[in-house]
C-alpha cells in the first residue's frame, strides 16, 4: 500500500475532462434540488393523512406513537428525495452523452 502523501503523480485533465466534470456537477446539483423538492411535497403528503389518521381511527390511536408517525413520514420523504435526485442524475447524464455523441458524430462528417 502506498500512502498518499508519498504518491508524486501530477495530472493535468484535457479541457473535454474539465468540461464533462462541470456538466456532471450540475447534474448533481440540479438532483440534490429537485430531490429536496419532491422530499418537501412528500413530507407534506404523507403527514397530512398521518396525522389525521391517528386523530380519527381507533386503531391508528392506540398504535402509532410519536415515533411510528414520524417513521412514516420520514420515510415517504426520503424516497421521494432518492427517487427523484436519481431519475434527475441519470435525465442529465443522459442528455450529456446525447450531446457527446452528437458533437462526435458532427466531427466525423
Amino acid at each position: 500500500m502506498v500512502n498518499r502523501s508519498q504518491q508524486s503523480l501530477f495530472l493535468i485533465g484535457s479541457p473535454d475532462e474539465t468540461n464533462k466534470i462541470k456538466r456532471a456537477e450540475t447534474s448533481q446539483q440540479a438532483g440534490a434540488i429537485a430531490g429536496a423538492k419532491a422530499a418537501a411535497v412528500a413530507a407534506v403528503a404523507s403527514a397530512i393523512p398521518t396525522l389525521g389518521a391517528v386523530r380519527v381511527f381507533p386503531w391508528a390511536k392506540a398504535n402509532l406513537n410519536y415515533t411510528a408517525q414520524a417513521l412514516i413520514i420520514s420515510s415517504a420523504s426520503i424516497a421521494a428525495f432518492f427517487i427523484t435526485a436519481d431519475k434527475t442524475i441519470l435525465q442529465g447524464a443522459r442528455r450529456n452523452t446525447e450531446a457527446q455523441m452528437k458533437k462526435v458524430q458532427q466531427e466525423s462528417k
